[in-house]
């Protein structure tokens, strides 16, 4: 059986973990790590998109970040039970003309026992920002440690 701890059931401690590990993993914008972290067989909505199983996820990820450049996001818990996880987020983007966008979001996550996500509900509105807007300024990757989240930015 494929595990990607922290495992279920999640204390406050780990449900933070696991949240910040799928910020980091989508700020790679990697589309075969990203999909690890979900079942072989999970569901997705997202938006008006229902990718299941990795390959049709891997497929997503790849139309979505060659659409969606400079990809940064945030992710925040909101609440969490014993195997299931929700989170805001907002990430940051242009199109190919140079508009940028705030993406705001919800996400409904449900894990296996052995702590893949084989559930992923989103829920998804796009913002357009002007170009001296973004707040998200690291360099593309990982969030730094010191960078301010959500709540910390007012968003």
């Amino acid at each position: 059986m494929e595990t990607k701890p922290p495992l279920p059931p999640f204390t406050r401690e780990t449900a933070i973990q696991k949240v910040r590990m799928a910020e980091n993993a989508w700020n790679s914008r990697d589309p075969e790590r990203v999909a690890l972290a979900y079942t072989p067989d999970s569901q997705w909505r997202n938006r008006a998109e229902f990718p299941r199983g990795r390959d049709e996820i891997i497929a997503f990820l790849k139309r979505k970040w060659a659409r969606e450049l400079d990809y940064r996001l945030i992710k925040e818990i909101w609440a969490f039970t014993a195997d299931r996880i929700a989170v805001r987020f907002a990430y940051e983007w242009h199109d190919a003309n140079g508009q940028w966008f705030r993406s705001y979001g919800n996400e409904n996550w449900e894990f296996d026992t052995g702590g893949l996500m084989q559930q992923r509900f989103a829920s998804i509105n796009d913002l357009q920002i002007a170009e001296r807007d973004p707040r998200y300024r690291w360099p593309l990757g990982i969030r730094p440690a010191d960078h301010p989240g959500l709540t910390d930015l007012g968003l």
